[in-house]
């Protein structure tokens, strides 16, 4: 394989003199030829035949060789064949640089040993191959990649059906106090390993999605000092459950910026969740968020320091690669995928901001700096729009396949006074649809039979728009959003859902 001694060539020459004698070395050194004595045939015969190398003379009584050389990069089926000018006079370097750009591969002029052609033709060959593999190899890897994220769509929508009805016991369970200090302890213990579980699955996918660059940020003005404030409040308990001291020195005024609501919250719950879990029982998380800079060099820097194991010094400048993390003890004590400082990193800098990381070293603890560009321009706040009827019960058809989650939905449902009918597949689902006429729908994407996008393009076709239509589903990616909403979804929402969230939009519908 290494001489490509099975390999075609097409000698094109209108010189059968010179033709025949590059046929015949060719030949003598174990290639197979065919030949051609104008630019069109040459180009007929390589759609034809396919070869691996044609040598082409640049003087052709109907097209010069140049013009064939383009004609033959621009065809799909001809492009990957390589190309040896040739010619019988001197050829300038223009003519060669000419020649080049038109899609040759290589130059000889004739008369030339027969070393020194079949010596081209291996390095050309060789050169080609080179190409095919890698491309082969690169189609490969295309394809991988896209049944990867296949799996990890699937996996992530067959973990959160669980998810869900777990997450939804828990919201029932709340509901109903308890005296038992032992039970409450456990479903506290159940609740936090629950949304833990939720805030892996969604980072997995996260960074999957934002290294293809498939994650478009939602942007609007916002206050990013309101958004940390309620990071800071959800990971206090945490923080205070581990033994740790939660200390804020934050901005007096806000620090408005053009964000991602729920991606600048899952910024700062990384970092914040990351100081936790790094730092021992009795150590001390500082947050500070300021100003620096002014007009169009303005912006909101937050800083977030720990007194925990710190960072080796050799792990730092890799410190928000995939997969690095700073715990490198067998039994992984602090847990983790080792994938949050690379989502943080690549949310931060879909901002248009930066992140940076400093440690003394092992067991010195460590700091987190983003900086985030302020809005030229304070945002006049809109009237909040009043929810319609909110406080009032509804009629509604809950569409799911998943006995547990459907159980666990109905049951928390109806525990905020609304009737429900349920449906286990699509098809049931539209049939009861258009018998009951509910006031909205819950509908999975994943069911059996008729899909969830099927079901709201039939009942938006024979209902209309007299049922709102909410996606319930594990399937979370923006193209997962935008189908969903072409398909007639008024609302889309990801598994697990948590109840106080369902209760919102339900009383904002």
């Amino acid at each position: 394989m290494a001489d490509f001694l099975n390999a075609t060539i097409l000698n094109v020459n209108d010189d059968d003199a010179s033709r025949y004698v590059a046929s015949r070395i060719l030949e003598m050194g174990g290639y197979r030829v065919i030949e051609a004595g104008t630019g069109h045939e040459a180009l007929k015969l390589a759609a034809q035949h396919r070869p691996d190398l044609i040598i082409l003379d640049v003087k052709l009584p109907d097209i010069i060789g140049y013009e064939v050389a383009s004609r033959l990069r621009a065809s799909p089926d001809t492009a990957s064949i390589s190309v040896l000018h040739t010619s019988a006079t001197f050829v300038t370097p223009d003519k060669r640089v000419q020649g080049l750009d038109a899609g040759a591969d290589g130059y000889l002029t004739q008369p030339f040993e027969p070393a020194e052609l079949i010596a081209t033709v291996r390095s050309l060959l060789r050169l080609r191959h080179a190409e095919r593999e890698l491309r082969v190899r690169a189609d490969q890897l295309t394809a991988a990649d896209r049944r990867k994220d296949e799996f990890l769509a699937m996996l992530a929508h067959e973990l959160r059906n669980p998810l869900a009805a777990i997450m939804t016991a828990i919201g029932i369970l709340e509901r109903k106090p308890t005296d038992d200090v032992k039970e409450a302890r456990m479903r506290s213990i159940i609740q936090r390993q629950t949304h833990h579980l939720a805030r892996l699955v969604d980072d997995l996918l996260d960074v999957s999605r934002i290294t293809r660059g498939k994650v478009e940020l939602r942007r609007e003005r916002l206050d990013a000092l309101s958004v940390l404030q309620q990071v800071i409040a959800l990971i206090r308990p945490v923080a205070e459950g581990r033994g740790l001291q939660l200390e804020s020195t934050l901005h007096e005024g806000p620090l408005w910026v053009e964000g991602d609501p729920t991606r600048l919250e899952q910024i700062f719950m990384n970092l914040l969740d990351n100081a936790a879990k790094y730092t021992d029982a009795g150590g001390r998380i500082f947050v500070q968020a300021s100003q620096e800079g002014v007009d169009g060099n303005a912006r909101a820097v937050v800083r977030i320091r720990d007194t925990g194991i710190g960072i080796p010094s050799h792990k730092l400048p890799d410190i928000f690669e995939l997969f690095n993390q700073a715990d490198e003890s067998l039994e992984r004590s602090r847990g983790g995928l080792g994938i949050g400082l690379t989502l943080v990193r690549n949310l931060v800098e879909l901002h248009g901001g930066t992140i940076g990381a400093t440690s003394g070293g092992t067991g010195q603890g460590s700091e987190f700096v983003v900086k985030l560009p302020l809005c030229a321009a304070v945002p006049v706040k809109a009237g909040q729009p009043k929810p319609l009827d909110g406080a009032r019960h509804r009629r509604i058809l809950l569409v799911e396949d998943n006995s547990d989650a459907r159980q666990a939905l109905k049951d928390l449902l109806e525990l905020w006074g609304h009737q429900v009918q349920v449906a286990q597949d699509g098809r049931e689902g539209v049939a009861l649809a258009l018998e009951a006429r509910p006031d909205l729908a819950l509908v999975d994407i994943g069911l059996p039979g008729l899909d969830g996008y099927r079901v709201a393009e039939e009942l938006r076709a024979r209902a209309g728009q007299n049922i709102r239509l909410v996606a319930i589903t594990g399937y979370g990616g923006p193209e997962d959003r935008s189908r969903a909403h072409q398909a007639g979804f008024d609302h889309h929402m990801v598994k697990p859902v948590k109840p106080d969230e369902l209760n919102r939009l339900l009383m904002n519908l």
